[in-house]
């Protein structure tokens, strides 16, 4: 019996279950990190590492897909991913609060529960990934990619509100229970969406033309060997690296070159994120047809996102050497409304690509882009950072030490836009392929 498509109601459904992973993950991202710099003393650097890590540890994406891959069941794995989230949020939370009395175990902690949360993103988000990419019709996967992440803004957004009035005034009993009942809310949710959601696995067979299962090893050195997929690895990697340079970068310049308050600059953040929520809703029309149009294809929207990037990239670079008469408001809005469109096509693209051979090794194609993704927001938010510090200390213009930074990301998202130009749209191979490749084989 074939798998059924998902409708719109089971996007929803997998759309609560990303909220919930988001609603944890903003708390070690916001809450946890100002506890830690604020009520604590302790230096930002702290905290930061602690975030590094935990996407360092999602290199084992590829390794929690294949997994999936073996008895075609997705749910297991996002459940279990979830519970091993809530898990290390809970005990990142604790760490934190042991941190005031105790900082070389509070810290020795806190590795082990950013190590958790790591693994818990990679199973739940990687396995979840591969459950719209394998039941959705190809038209839906930009909506559906647009509606699912627009859930998990939802997740942050509401979590923050809620978990910042329940934490006033601040106690370290009052976090932990806090953390908690994100923690049980988030697996709750999990739960209640995918029950009965998938229905049962199935195991390839010799009659869909499918191969038999391979070793974790021998099935990404496959991946890695398709030179469609490594051009899309190549690509998740550069576009994920300058998207994650100009984050930690832009407040402080417009801080340092602009005269921005703290108030004015975080104002600039959700004007920027704003422009991200609406390129997502326009890429969402990518490879659809309404009213008798084709809206572009999913490469288009991804190539021309990252040259639109680029060209906003290139305004700031302009906004360091003019100074404040630049618009910078509109710059930035630009600048979130282009990496939203391309972020969006190219998650939907991830979507098509994922199972194009049909060879049931959806699970490992989505955990190596997941991986090369998670590095990239490593080494990019470090690399912004040492980079701006690095013109500034060798530069006295400010502005000057800003634009060139801007310029190297800049040059980043050309380079990602040529990446993805080259790689080929998913196409369905028909299982008559599959017997034929079958055969050849030794």
């Amino acid at each position: 019996m074939s798998a059924r498509n998902f409708g719109w109601l089971g996007v929803f459904r997998l759309g609560l279950v990303q909220a919930s992973l988001g609603a944890i993950v903003v708390l070690t991202t916001s809450t946890l990190n100002r506890v830690m710099v604020v009520e604590l003393a302790l230096p930002a650097l702290l905290p930061g590492l602690l975030l590094a890590l935990h996407y360092l540890v999602q290199i084992s994406r590829p390794r929690m897909g294949h997994g999936s891959d073996l008895g075609q069941r997705r749910t297991p794995w996002i459940i279990g991913g979830m519970f091993t989230l809530a898990l290390g949020g809970w005990l990142a939370a604790l760490a934190t609060v042991w941190m005031g009395s105790n900082s070389a175990a509070g810290i020795a902690l806190a590795l082990v529960a950013y190590s958790l949360i790591g693994l818990g993103v990679a199973a739940s988000g990687t396995s979840l990934l591969v459950l719209l990419a394998t039941r959705l019709a190809p038209e839906r996967r930009a909506a559906a990619a647009t509606t699912v992440w627009i859930m998990m803004i939802a997740g942050f957004v509401v979590t923050a509100g809620v978990a910042g009035s329940l934490l006033d005034p601040y106690t370290p009993t009052r976090l932990l229970w806090v953390a908690g009942g994100v923690a049980l809310a988030a697996v709750g949710v999990t739960t209640l969406a995918l029950l009965g959601l998938e229905g049962p696995g199935q195991a390839p067979s010799p009659v869909t033309g499918a191969p038999a299962p391979m070793a974790f090893k021998a099935a990404l050195a496959a991946a890695w060997a398709e030179p469609r997929a490594r051009r899309f690895t190549i690509f998740v990697f550069v576009s994920m690296l300058a998207f994650s340079m100009q984050d930690l970068v832009l407040e402080p310049f417009a801080g340092l070159v602009f005269s921005l308050s703290p108030g004015a600059t975080t104002r600039l953040s959700g004007l920027q994120h704003g422009g991200a929520l609406l390129g997502m809703l326009l890429a969402a029309a990518a490879g659809s047809r309404w009213a008798g149009r084709q809206w572009g294809t999913l490469r288009g929207w991804t190539v021309w996102g990252c040259v639109a990037s680029a060209l906003a990239l290139g305004g700031l670079v302009c906004a360091g050497l003019v100074g404040p008469t630049w618009p910078l408001r509109a710059n930035v809005f630009v600048l979130g409304l282009s990496t939203g469109a391309f972020s969006i096509a190219a998650i939907a693209s991830m979507m098509g690509l994922a199972g194009a051979a049909g060879d049931g090794h959806e699970g490992v194609r989505m955990g190596l882009w997941g991986a090369a993704q998670a590095i990239a927001f490593a080494l990019g938010g470090l690399l912004g950072s040492a980079a701006s510090d690095l013109m500034r200390w060798l530069l006295t213009d400010v502005g000057l030490a800003y634009s060139l930074v801007f310029f190297v990301d800049a040059a980043l998202f050309v380079w990602a836009a040529r990446l993805a130009s080259r790689v080929e749209p998913a196409r369905v191979a028909r299982p008559a392929v599959f017997l034929a490749q079958l055969e050849r084989a030794p």
